[in-house]
């Protein structure tokens, strides 16, 4: 399996409904870490987005698993990018 960095742009505006939906979104991702294919994600400490780290198939699978993200159902999201990585050392590497 590879493993891509899924990158999600915030905006300001949608800040208030990301803070109702964030618990549904957080349980989404937590079920995603308990299964392994979520391997880490976080919040940028300035607000503009987030990092997710995930393990998939291809790029047309995570593409589609981060479809049900209640944050891009929401339309909570400015912004995603989702790109295969290859990590060469350290703790992602398998």
């Amino acid at each position: 399996m590879a493993v891509f960095a899924v990158h999600y742009v915030y905006s300001d505006t949608t800040a208030p409904t990301r803070d109702i939906h964030r618990p549904e979104h957080r349980a989404w991702l937590n079920a995603l870490v308990d299964e392994g294919t979520v391997l880490t994600s976080g919040p940028y400490p300035d607000g503009s987005g987030a990092l997710i780290l995930v393990r998939g198939d291809s790029l047309d699978a995570v593409t589609k698993l981060f479809e049900n993200d209640p944050f891009a159902r929401e339309n909570l999201l400015e912004d995603k990018r989702i790109v295969e990585w290859l990590p060469t050392m350290g703790a992602f590497v398998s």
